[in-house]
């Protein structure tokens, strides 16, 4: 009797291991970022209320995304869902780039046990393959919680640095700083200079708060795009200007899904990829200096 015991405990842990190792699951995002205004902006006095209106449009729909987050115990792979392009939308080689900027443009893969990530993303031509440490960030557990999509969540907070390649960060500048800057350019203007751009119009913020529900009833160790640290799923994560929403969960499907970060791509740190970013925005940015009027660069005409 006490063998029959001792071999059904042994293949009760045995099938307990055999499910957490097989245990996946899949989850659907909605990503949707607020689109700046461009009405009253300086050195937009030659675009008519037409253009503006196209050039917001256009940003509402690039900022609009779906993601899909393939997960398990201890990895998971978030990848942006990809759709056919209507004719006349922008060229591939734009989207790719934009999605650089926005938080998509990879294969994003976590490793929440090594607590590691690699991303592999297209710049200017050139593949990048990020691989760097997961963000710690230091959740602040709430009390707070709401119901998403049939789970119970509960509220965590936390303070992040922004970053300065993910264009989601800039924020309008405030009237006390555009008369700041307005009285910068008449300087410039009586020594000849002209500095009328698009994006003196914008800041990036030096941190951001970060607001994200959870899940225990899914007890993984994962989110969207490199957020984690939490007990359960992340099923809702908002920054203040983007918001990223879970709107379908499939757990423990009958096929499975090959979670492995990519391997195309010169290696290169996530700082090290961030600067090569910067350098080349620079570039953008003095090529576009005196355009008055015009657009961003990255957006066209």
């Amino acid at each position: 009797m006490k063998k029959v015991i001792y071999y059904m405990s042994l293949m009760l842990v045995f099938t307990q291991m055999h499910a957490q190792k097989e245990f996946q699951g899949m989850a659907v995002y909605e990503s949707k970022t607020q689109a700046p205004k461009f009405e009253g902006m300086r050195g937009n006095r030659d675009i008519t209320p037409e253009m503006q209106k196209n050039m917001e449009e256009r940003m509402k729909q690039m900022l609009e995304k779906t993601f899909i987050l393939n997960f398990d115990k201890s990895a998971s792979v978030y990848k942006e869902e990809e759709k056919l392009e209507a004719p006349g939308q922008q060229g591939g080689g734009m989207r790719i780039m934009m999605n650089s900027f926005m938080g998509g443009g990879g294969t994003f893969y976590k490793d929440v046990k090594a607590k590691s990530y690699t991303v592999d993303k297209e710049f200017m031509g050139k593949e990048f393959l990020v691989v760097d440490s997961l963000p710690k960030l230091n959740w602040k557990m709430e009390s707070e919680t709401k119901q998403i999509g049939g789970y119970t969540c509960y509220k965590a907070t936390a303070v992040k640095e922004a970053s300065k390649t993910d264009f989601r960060n800039f924020r309008p500048k405030n009237n006390d700083d555009k008369k700041t800057e307005e009285k910068k350019d008449d300087v410039k203007k009586t020594s000849g200079e002209t500095k009328t751009n698009f994006e003196d119009n914008f800041e990036i913020p030096k941190e951001v708060t970060i607001t994200a529900w959870y899940s225990p009833e899914i007890p993984v160790n994962q989110g969207p795009e490199n957020y984690w640290g939490l007990p359960g799923l992340i099923l809702e994560v908002n920054d203040g200007r983007t918001t990223i929403l879970c709107s379908k969960i499939i757990l423990n499907a009958k096929e499975k899904v090959e979670i492995k970060p990519s391997k195309k791509g010169k290696v290169i740190s996530q700082k090290d990829y961030d600067e090569t970013v910067i350098k080349k925005m620079e570039e953008f940015r003095e090529m576009n200096r005196g355009r008055a009027g015009g657009p961003p660069p990255m957006m066209g005409r």
